[in-house]
């Protein structure tokens, strides 16, 4: 199986990545040090897909772990899973990018760069045959989007046929962390929509509804969240790590979810999510994984699939669950729903079954959704973007860090395009003309009329 390559960058790159590790950790029987201590060879025959294994039997995460201040990592050391991650793969500088994407971007993260890219061609080295890489970062703040983008830009660069998938935690409408995010957000945005094939947008605030709401958690922390966060990664790339019915790998996901190539921001579900004390007055069967995995209540971003269309969908069941019963669900669902489904894509959910469930689940569901609606993520982001920006606050920040008031022009009309591409394919009906085939049209009667 082809392997992949996984870099977390910057705090919350690094808190949500650990914890991935920790959840696939127990999936496939490693245990704190990298010993496998699991009972069903299953959990070894792709293990390659994320280990490198090592002398005396160890299996070691192939990941490389950036931050430009030492202290996320010290934590990450200090973690019950600390010792599984190779020491010569933390990578990072002394003093942070303090939320500013331009330091994390042309200053601090680019005199580190180099010796990140160093430790991933190590990595890619050491692989049969990689498959691509995968991110968690943020978007908002300094590190994860500003070196970020400058990891994916150089990674495009140098394997330009590998298929990039992020992980990436956009800006919540309440729960705000940073003054500066819309800055941030709109800058990683530019360079997302150039450099990367997947992006699978996750956000506080939905996580915080979720662990409020559905798992009824008075108080939710961020590890509440982040263990959310990790059921999603982990039933996403279960595909790739189990053998199943329909097998799946990064280049498959991307080609059958993004119908234009700068569409390709996701949302995420997960299902089944009930609150603890309920879990024992439920009985999870095919139909009810499945409407619960299409309900916007479960979405991972804060914006609601019934306000736009789905272009495309990726389910991935787990479980001993029959083929033919999740067929005629995800039918139905498509048939009674069909307004919120575009109608020039037909069969447009691609479905992925694995007969492992997760741990102390009978069977899950994933749901990646390719939907117009993740515009309003944007389109909010874009509009705090215009207001602080029409003042131009807090620019100076950036300018003194060599950036150029172009470059926030550059990113603002790229994601006002984005917008109107998604409401443009939104609208779109049957027979409707695009303008490049008007074109071509008159063209060709022209021609014939010569």
């Amino acid at each position: 199986m082809r392997e992949i390559v996984h870099v977390q960058i910057g705090q919350c790159g690094n808190q949500i990545g650990s914890k991935f590790w920790e959840v696939i950790s127990e999936e496939h029987g490693i245990n704190e040090v990298g010993q496998y201590v699991g009972d069903n060879l299953q959990q070894l025959e792709r293990i390659n897909v994320y280990y490198n294994e090592a002398t005396g039997g160890n299996y070691v995460p192939r990941a490389v772990l950036v931050d430009l201040e030492p202290g996320t990592m010290n934590s990450v050391r200090s973690s019950s899973y600390g010792k599984l991650f190779r020491p010569d793969n933390f990578v990072f500088g002394q003093s942070g990018a303090g939320n500013n994407w331009a330091k994390g971007h042309y200053t601090e993260g680019a005199e580190i760069v180099e010796d990140v890219l160093d430790v991933i061609r190590k990595e890619s080295e050491g692989c049969d045959c990689l498959q691509g890489f995968q991110f968690t970062h943020s978007v908002g703040g300094g590190t994860g989007s500003g070196m970020g983008t400058l990891l994916a830009l150089k990674i495009r660069e140098e394997y330009p046929d590998r298929i990039i998938n992020t992980f990436s935690v956009f800006p919540s409408p309440k729960v705000s962390d940073v003054v500066i995010e819309p800055y941030n957000a709109t800058l990683t945005l530019h360079q997302l929509i150039e450099n990367s094939d997947n992006t699978i947008c996750i956000d506080n605030e939905a996580l915080y509804d979720i662990c409020f709401r559905t798992l009824r958690k008075a108080i939710p922390t961020y590890e509440d969240l982040n263990h959310l966060i990790s059921y999603t990664m982990s039933g996403v790339t279960t595909c790739f790590r189990f053998p199943g019915q329909l097998n799946a790998d990064l280049r498959k996901l991307a080609v059958n979810l993004v119908p234009f190539p700068r569409l390709h921001f996701f949302l995420p579900g997960f299902a089944p999510l009930t609150a603890p004390n309920s879990v024992k007055y439920r009985n999870v069967t095919v139909p009810d994984l499945i409407k619960q995995m299409f309900s916007s209540q479960n979405m991972m971003a804060a914006c609601n699939p019934l306000n736009g269309r789905y272009l495309t969908i990726a389910t991935i069941i787990r479980g001993a669950v029959s083929m033919k019963e999740v067929d005629e669900t995800l039918f139905d669902v498509q048939n009674k729903n069909s307004s919120y489904f575009v109608p020039w894509i037909p069969n447009n959910i691609k479905v992925a079954v694995c007969d492992i469930p997760p741990p102390n689940l009978k069977m899950s569901g994933v749901f990646i959704g390719n939907s117009t609606s993740i515009q309003s993520i944007f389109i909010r982001i874009h509009e705090q973007f215009e207001a602080m920006f029409k003042k131009r606050a807090f620019l100076h920040w950036y300018i003194s860090e060599g950036m150029d008031e172009v470059e926030f022009n550059e990113a603002s009309s790229n994601m006002i395009d984005l917008i109107s591409e998604y409401q443009q394919y939104e609208d779109a009906n049957d027979d409707e003309m695009y303008p490049e085939d008007e074109e071509e049209l008159e063209e060709e009667e022209e021609t014939e009329m010569d």
